[in-house]
């Protein structure tokens, strides 16, 4: 089995360096975005160049960082970079969640979205922030080991992937307590509209909805993944 592995948060990301570490006895490419992408949705580059450079470490060798979005890194490996198709991608893991509506703006669910264009199966992973504190990453680690251990048996349909969410740790839950793997609904409701006004003259409006004050409807992924257990969502394209 081959992977390709890729992500909006950028090359450096620390989310990336732990799904490496993850499926390190696995053949795998990664193929991510040279600067940070996140919340560019599904965007190509089709009228320029798109510049890739090597950018490999000692347990991974075949590594690109790639000066385009992440559609562009899983079109461009697909294309150019495999050697031979993988058999599955993998995006992430996020910081941060990609629940319900945010489907459509993430660029971490749009290189898996990509991909199933293709014909080839992937899984999104991300990783729920509360209060926009810092994830325990080796304690995401260990649950997205679990779920892609159980996803890679359970291909999605045909044109179809997974989307993943992990959920915030809350107390003393230890890494290797892991939460309930939950196949659910992806929420419908929409992100809080709060905009407030900036500047002298108040003619610029920056967002100001809380991410934890949306609709979490009884058994959609956001009701699950807010109530502690691990979102399961089969997207289709």
């Amino acid at each position: 089995m081959t992977l390709l592995l890729t992500n909006d948060d950028g090359i450096d990301a620390p989310g990336l360096e732990v799904l490496e570490t993850l499926v390190t006895d696995l053949p795998h490419l990664t193929a991510a975005p040279r600067l940070p992408h996140s919340g560019c949705g599904h965007r190509v580059t089709a009228h320029q160049a798109i510049q890739v450079e090597d950018a490999p470490t000692p347990d991974h060798p075949q590594r690109y960082a790639v000066h385009g979005t992440p559609a562009d890194c899983t079109r461009l490996a697909l294309a150019k970079l495999c050697p031979e198709p993988p058999h599955w991608v993998i995006s992430g893991i996020n910081a941060g969640g990609n629940l319900g509506v945010d489907v459509y703006l993430s660029g971490t669910v749009a290189a898996v979205r990509e991909a199933a264009y293709q014909g080839i199966p992937g899984i999104a992973i991300s990783q729920y922030l509360k209060g926009g504190q810092e994830p325990d990453w080796n304690c995401t680690g260990i649950w997205a080991a679990k779920v892609i251990a159980q996803l890679l048996k359970q291909p999605p349909k045909p044109g179809g992937f997974w989307n993943v969410n992990l959920p915030w740790p809350e107390g003393k839950r230890s890494a290797t307590q892991i939460p309930d793997l939950v196949f659910c609904q992806p929420s419908r409701d929409p992100l809080p509209l709060r905009y407030e006004p900036q500047g002298d003259r108040g003619d610029r409006y920056l967002y100001s909805g809380r991410y934890g004050d949306r609709v979490a409807a009884p058994g959609t992924d956001v009701a699950v993944c807010f109530g502690g257990a691990i979102a399961i969502t089969h997207l289709c394209t």
